[in-house]
């Protein structure tokens, strides 16, 4: 796996590299701007970059905007990008762009290092992965109208770990409970948000995207 990092915290930029080169990945650069970052992924044709949110010039959104725009030239490029607290717009409006390949983590995360590295792989693998508070901010909101309100307790439990890219061994595991069950769970979820069945919609992809989708229109 072939590895960019874009981070303007130096400590931190060279802590992952140490990190993923003991794990045997490829770090082919590590930068401190987006367009050290661009200029990168033009260079090396990494397969993932890691990119944190807020850079210069202004560490606002210079990242969010460069990893829009590195997705625009390698639409096979995995990016995964890191945020010192939840930015709901910058997460919502990054990943409602495309399902796959993409991740959203806290840094905290990244001291999680079971977790970060899964998150890693997940992403590089073609899935996606949100990080749980992004995920419960964006579950959690009021919306009188919104049909996540007819979900169960249970239910929006079960979507918001799927909303992380878990599968659904993996939701089973995290909510102690059988595979069967969270099977019947999703079903109820696509129905009560009117997902039928069709060749060219993922259904899980989109019950993920409505409730960001939803998110970013109330954000």
């Amino acid at each position: 796996m072939r590895i960019v990092i874009a981070e303007d915290d130096p400590l931190l930029r060279e802590g992952l590299a140490l990190l993923l080169r003991a794990e045997g990945l490829d770090v082919v650069a590590a930068v401190d701007g987006p367009d050290a970052l661009l200029a990168a992924v033009d260079e090396h044709h990494p397969d993932v970059a890691i990119v944190d949110v807020r850079m210069p010039p202004t560490h606002t959104d210079e990242g969010i905007v460069a990893a829009v725009e590195a997705r625009r030239r390698r639409p096979d490029l995995a990016v995964l990008v890191l945020s010192a607290y939840v930015e709901q717009a910058f997460a919502t409006d990054l990943l409602t762009r495309g399902a796959t390949r993409l991740g959203y983590l806290l840094k905290e995360r990244v001291g999680r290092v079971e977790q970060f590295l899964d998150a890693l792989h997940r992403v590089a693998d073609g899935g996606t992965a949100i990080d749980p508070d992004v995920v419960a901010q964006l579950l959690t909101r009021n919306h009188p109208d919104s049909r996540l309100d007819r979900l169960s307790p249970r239910e929006r439990d079960v979507l918001a770990v799927m909303a992380e890219g878990l599968g659904n061994a993996a939701i089973a595991e995290r909510l102690v409970v059988s595979e069967g069950a969270v099977h019947k769970h999703i079903r109820s979820i696509f129905g009560k948000l009117d997902l039928a069945p069709t060749d060219r919609t993922d259904r899980r992809v989109a019950a993920v995207l409505h409730y960001l989708e939803d998110a970013r229109r109330r954000v």
